[in-house]
């Protein structure tokens, strides 16, 4: 196993566990305790974790948002890092005073951290815990769509959400996806949620999809915006690029993110 994929799966460990040890961590993956070591000082500066003696705890800030997320959704942490990557890249095209449609998420809710230092910005979202992610910022303006909660993804759809929506004049919306199909484009696994996305692309001036690489060539329920009706699609580099190169033939503008660590390291 990579050096990379081995401190992802640590990672996974400290969401489920909250703590490892480095000599059970030496054990499960038959590397010595010395790189494990390393991998923990690796995460600790990229501020996943804080050590302490004998191994690590989840960083104090994760534990906290995770404390605000039913158990069912943790599994927003999946692939955390390529995720985390894919939000920065995301947050780095809104700019000071500018209006932003942010769709609920795992990735999407990345993107709101990265939005923190971004001043004067209006936010618009259906996502519970995104808009307490966003709340953190005091000068920021935000504002939270009504309508029925879906328990599974913490957000708010339907026909009062949509509503809602033709209000706003926004310079981007930025959306997660369940599946990424060469033949249905972008598709969400819950039909009003897809709805309500369609909204948030007609009350946006440019639309941003974030997806990490399991999305792709992945056909969830139903469709919700063509290649066509989407203007940026950000991704990371373990994302297929014959795949890209063939979405881009669409229009597409692909922005593909390194991964910290990435590298094809061996232990």
């Amino acid at each position: 196993m990579i050096a990379s994929q081995r401190r992802n799966v640590i990672k996974e460990m400290l969401m489920e566990e909250r703590s490892v040890k480095v000599v059970d961590l030496a054990k499960h993956f038959n590397v010595s305790e010395e790189t494990i070591r390393r991998d923990l000082l690796q995460l600790e500066q990229e501020g996943f974790l804080e050590k302490n003696y004998g191994g690590a705890i989840l960083a104090e800030e994760l534990q906290q948002a995770m404390s605000t997320v039913p158990p069912l959704h943790q599994r927003k942490f999946q692939y955390y890092e390529e995720k985390d990557a894919i939000a920065k890249a995301a947050a780095g095209l809104v700019k000071d005073n500018t209006n932003v449609i942010l769709d609920s998420g795992s990735t999407t809710w990345c993107v709101a951290r990265h939005l923190k230092n971004v001043p004067d910005l209006t936010i618009v979202t259906n996502g519970i815990n995104i808009a307490e992610e966003c709340s953190a910022n005091e000068e920021r303006s935000i504002f939270l769509i009504g309508g029925k909660l879906i328990r599974k993804s913490m957000c708010l759809v339907g026909p009062q959400a949509e509503d809602e929506l033709r209000k706003y004049d926004a310079q981007y919306a930025i959306l997660g996806t369940s599946g990424i199909s060469l033949r249905k484009g972008f598709t969400s696994s819950d039909l009003y949620e897809a709805q309500v996305k369609r909204a948030m692309i007609s009350a946006a001036q440019k639309v941003v999809v974030v997806a990490d690489h399991s999305k792709f060539l992945k056909n969830a329920f139903v469709s919700f915006a063509t290649f066509q009706e989407v203007d940026i699609l950000i991704t990371s580099e373990l994302t297929d690029t014959a795949v890209l190169h063939e979405i881009e033939q669409h229009g597409v503008q692909i922005i593909v993110c390194p991964i910290k660590n990435g590298t094809r390291e061996q232990s």
